[in-house]
């Protein structure tokens, strides 16, 4: 079915949705082949998972459109390549981000510098504006800022 809607590109994956959902749909299938050979679960089922496959798409597209916008907003050629890897990896975690935010020492680890270096690149994010400061001293975390 998902074959024969003639579109040349595709945006949501239905096959990826099936794999995630593969035990209810191996449960679905014999119980229609078994059954009074009625398809009308399994279509339901089809269906339900066609919508989560474009639920799933829309979040994906939203989350680069977001990171897309994101990086519009600050200027690439100012931030180290220890700085953009960290700045990706807490755009791609969402909202969430990372629990207790962003540390000196979760930032060392990522980049593999020292702490001090770790200090000093998230100073820098904090004053372009990239990253704000959640906390005090020794406690302080940091997060993505706001979109302006």
């Amino acid at each position: 079915m998902a074959q024969d809607d003639s579109q040349q590109a595709r945006y949501y994956s239905l096959s990826s949705q099936i794999m995630a959902d593969r035990e209810s749909y191996y449960e679905i299938l014999e119980k229609t082949q078994k059954g009074s050979s009625d398809v009308t679960g399994w279509l339901e089922w089809f269906l339900n998972s066609f919508s989560r496959a474009l639920a799933r798409s829309e979040e994906i597209m939203n989350g680069a459109w977001k990171k897309a916008h994101f990086w519009q907003q600050y200027d690439q050629n100012k931030l180290s390549e220890r700085q953009k890897k960290v700045v990706n990896r807490l755009l791609d975690a969402g909202p969430e981000g990372f629990e207790g935010g962003m540390t000196t020492q979760k930032y060392a680890s990522m980049t593999d510098c020292s702490r001090a270096t770790a200090f000093r690149e998230l100073d820098q994010l904090f004053e372009i504006g990239v990253f704000q400061r959640v906390g005090q001293g020794r406690a302080v975390r940091y997060q993505l800022a706001k979109a302006k």
